[in-house]
């Protein structure tokens, strides 16, 4: 059994009054600034044991009478088709999924900002099929010398010329699909807005990480540097939360550099700022919630060293630099953790050497572990995958889950009439043909019953693996990391 951490029953408790306590202060409406993931926040689970994927989803729930989304895009990265690098999506697509899974989940989305606008082509294509599909939107326009030029900013010529946004809930939820699409902006120029109509609104930040009420040198927080080691975050003691309360907070670099900026620009549309810290614009009450610090430490080196070895693939696969991973390595070192400290890493380089070929390696939750290895019918991927559900079914190794029989057309259809040079499965097709065998085999039907529980468990492989891997890898929810080379010397991998 995973050992747990992070109470998230309390966490939701917690975090709702909290928002509720921030909305009661202000008066009126609340613009809230949701930074990192509201659905599928991953790292939070990871780094924090107990922490549901989805449990921001579920505190937003709790207030979803007097919560509506707005979802902001920059239309700078419209244009550039910006992608979300772990789905793959671009920007505007992952725009209309948001929208979508808010209204499954019942929450109510007003409407979509696209900021900086300036006319760009592909920006006013995405705006009319926003129109049409009946999405209410709403245009934000790149003001000079912003955020500098606080007296411009609070004018009629700054935030004036931005369309006013038309919200009709209490907590106005500010989100987007990525870093750098202005939340911040907006929510300032809504307050703007707002002010001007006499409607008492206010400003908070809801960021998950760093966690401000835990040590600026505890593994969840470095955790986070290193998960954004791309971005230059730095975390950092909160120097006015010091100054005002002599008391020890972490912030990050970017918010602590704003803060007196932004600060102004509150004093400027409110006559005074509720703030006297960046610390105190948040509302973030996870740290509260840790129940066990020992698991969540251990949890959150693992998680460094997985970012490390993402970090390194990233390199050989000419998408990050050098210096990223040079900087997750010095974190390591802080937290004293090397590559040796994940055990599967050892385990899945030793049944390289011993078979001659790719190999992965998975730790099942009672420490066993279990590898794969290349073969004719076979990727290391499949094969390890087939193995541990054999181990888990309890099903000896000499019998055969998918019959050769079976594998040998899938694999002459992939080679013969898709033009695949590659016959060996990947790990979606062995488990669509596992499938198909569980229809009249109790063995195959039994073995892939305990996919579920491969959840949460802990796997590497010797060499980059396929998209299709890696993506079946993620839906199952494994942890996977891998050595950053490559199964063969081709300059094309795909």
């Amino acid at each position: 059994m995973r050992k747990i951490g992070f109470d998230n029953n309390k966490y939701i408790e917690l975090q709702s009054q909290n928002i509720k306590d921030r909305i009661a202060m202000f008066g009126d409406k609340l613009y809230l600034e949701f930074g990192g993931k509201l659905f599928d926040d991953f790292h939070a689970s990871r780094v924090l044991p107990g922490f549901e994927p989805d449990a921001k989803v579920k505190m937003l729930m709790s207030l979803k009478d007097d919560a509506e989304v707005v979802i902001v895009i920059n239309a700078d990265a419209i244009e550039k088709n910006k992608r979300r690098g772990d789905l793959g999506i671009t920007y505007d697509l992952d725009t209309l999924r948001l929208i979508d899974a808010f209204r499954e989940i019942g929450l109510y989305v007003g409407s979509v900002v696209i900021t900086c606008f300036t006319g760009q082509p592909l920006a006013i294509a995405f705006e009319k099929r926003l129109t049409n599909l009946g999405v209410k939107v709403y245009r934000h326009y790149p003001i000079a010398d912003y955020p500098s030029n606080i007296p411009h900013i609070v004018s009629e010529d700054g935030f004036g010329k931005n369309d006013y946004i038309e919200t009709s809930r209490r907590l106005v939820v500010v989100t987007a699909p990525g870093p750098g699409s202005g939340k911040m902006a907006t929510c300032l120029s809504q307050l703007y807005h707002e002010n001007k109509r006499g409607i008492k609104a206010g400003y908070a930040k809801f960021e998950t990480f760093p966690i401000w009420s835990i040590p600026l040198k505890h593994p969840v927080n470095i955790a986070y540097e290193a998960a954004t080691a791309d971005l230059n975050d730095v975390n950092m003691i909160d120097p006015f939360h010091l100054e005002a309360y002599n008391e020890k907070a972490v912030n990050y670099n970017r918010d602590i550099e704003i803060f007196p900026v932004l600060n102004a620009m509150l004093e400027s549309i409110l006559g005074e700022s509720p703030y006297k810290s960046p610390t105190d614009m948040g509302v973030n009450m996870a740290g509260f919630a840790i129940c066990d610090d020992e698991v969540v430490c251990q949890a959150s080196a693992q998680e460094i060293i997985r970012r490390y070895y993402a970090a390194l693939v990233n390199v050989r696969q000419g998408m990050g630099e050098v210096s990223n991973s040079s900087k997750i390595e010095l974190l390591m070192k802080q937290v004293g953790v090397t590559t040796s400290d994940r055990p599967v890493v050892k385990a899945a380089l030793d049944k390289a050497e011993e078979s001659g070929g790719p190999a992965v390696a998975m730790e099942l939750s009672d420490g066993t572990m279990i590898t794969g290895k290349t073969s004719s019918l076979l990727g290391a991927s499949s094969s390890m995958l087939l193995n541990c559900l054999k181990y888990l079914a309890g099903i000896p190794d000499d019998i055969d889950l998918i019959s050769p029989s079976i594998i040998e057309p899938i694999q002459k259809l992939k080679t013969d009439i898709m033009g695949n040079h590659n016959p060996r499965l990947h790990t979606d097709e062995i488990l669509i043909a596992l499938s198909i065998c569980a229809v009249t085999s109790d063995v195959a039907k039994k073995a892939l019953g305990q996919a579920e529980k491969l959840k949460g468990l802990e796997a590497h492989s010797t060499v980059i693996l396929s998209r299709v891997d890696e993506n079946v890898f993620r839906k199952l929810g494994v942890n996977i990391t891998c050595e950053p080379k490559y199964q063969t010397k081709k300059l094309y991998h795909n």
